[in-house]
């Protein structure tokens, strides 16, 4: 059994340690500051429980060094002490930030990591699986011209003018709203405005638009710096949407207030778990001397797991992470320090038992392989 703590009960700690739980090689503690979240998941999971009132390094330190490993799930500001912990007690550490800075922050700390001890932030759907499927596709060019990363989780049934529900953390979402957006251009990192580069394409029949967007390339631009001319990442939306985004974030201004935007958020847009994640990555370059294109696109719909009805958003999150940590404790992954998500290879994360929920309604691929209590 491979013991792991999982610090936050919330709508994707609770679907990580349901799928970690439910496979039967996990021994987990779930940790959390609230203890209605806490009380279902021992409740129906029998999952063991600890509720604290705050993640003090320190303390967290003494709790979690009898375990393997950490996942934190919690927002990004809780992260730093977590890892803290972490890497005091010698355990391995494993996130779901989208933000720079703490991704940033961890990578120092796991220049002190003992032998077998890893910090893999990012473990999420952009950043996270994104990365691992735009290196690959790079992997099979003689030079790269451009990459586009292109991913979002959308409302299968939009009605409201934003065009939009709430599917994850509205503070993760402000903030890929507003702050500075990584990219490559002519081979130079560079930093994009949010909300702009504004486009507009067709997949599958159905009209979306994209937008820069902050987070989503992790550390993507550091890996491929020097070997790319162009790499972007921008958020889709069904279009519109950006337009209202743009008045209330910059003509409004109300990025300055981000407490209060999250309150109007939270207030009148209502949070739905029939959505559909759409990921599309596409490169340019040459192959054997011709100029060549190659993408790769997936949607991810919510479905019933374990009998339990998921969102897309939870399903790609959870399972993505999941499938990192199984790939540590089967050491295919660096035994020491800082892991970067395109350092996994992709071939050990979709055939994992957890990668395999992102093989779902792509294109070309073989069908998933379900247990009987997963069936939809």
């Amino acid at each position: 059994m491979f013991k792991v703590v999982i610090i936050g009960a919330g709508k994707i700690g609770s679907c990580i340690a349901k799928l970690l739980q439910l496979c039967g090689d996990y021994q987990l503690l779930v940790i959390d500051q609230q203890q209605a979240p806490l009380k279902r998941l021992h409740r129906d999971y029998k999952i063991p429980i600890k509720q604290l009132e705050s993640y003090n390094s320190r303390q967290l330190a003494k709790i979690i060094k009898p375990y393997s490993a950490v996942i934190s799930a919690c927002a990004f500001h809780e992260n730093i002490p977590i890892a803290e912990a972490a890497l005091a007690a010698g355990i391995s550490y494993f996130d779901l930030t989208e933000d720079i800075q703490t991704c940033e922050a961890i990578k120092k700390l796991a220049l002190n990591s003992q032998d077998g001890q890893i910090f893999v932030p990012q473990c999420g759907l952009a950043p996270g699986f994104i990365s691992i499927l735009a290196h690959h596709i790079c992997q099979g060019f003689d030079d790269i011209d451009t990459v586009k990363l292109r991913v979002g989780a959308l409302p299968e049934f939009p009605s409201n003018l934003m065009m939009y529900n709430l599917t994850w953390s509205t503070e993760g979402l402000i903030n890929e709203y507003c702050n500075p957006c990584h990219g490559i251009r002519k081979k130079q990192l560079v930093n994009f405005e949010p909300l702009e580069g504004l486009e507009n394409f067709s997949l599958d029949g159905a009209e979306y638009e994209a937008f820069n967007t902050s987070g989503g390339l992790g550390t993507l631009c550091d890996s491929l710096k020097g070997r790319v001319q162009n790499l972007d990442y921008k958020t889709i939306r069904y279009k519109g949407h950006q337009y209202l985004m743009d008045f209330l974030i910059n003509g409004l201004k109300l990025g300055e207030r981000r407490s209060l935007l999250k309150k109007i958020f939270e207030n009148a847009v209502a949070m739905t778990k029939q959505d559909v994640v759409i990921i599309l990555v596409s490169a340019t370059g040459h192959i054997n001397g011709q100029l060549m294109q190659v993408s790769d696109s997936r949607k991810i719909y919510n479905r019933n797991v374990y009998n339990e009805h998921w969102g897309a958003i939870q399903i790609s999150t959870a399972a993505g992470i999941c499938a990192v940590l199984d790939l540590f404790f089967e050491k295919q992954l660096s035994n020491k320090g800082f892991n970067t998500q395109e350092s996994i290879a992709f071939s050990d994360f979709i055939n994992n038992r957890f990668g395999q929920y992102y093989q779902t309604h792509n294109r070309g691929s073989h069908a998933p392989r379900y247990s009987a209590a997963d069936q939809p």
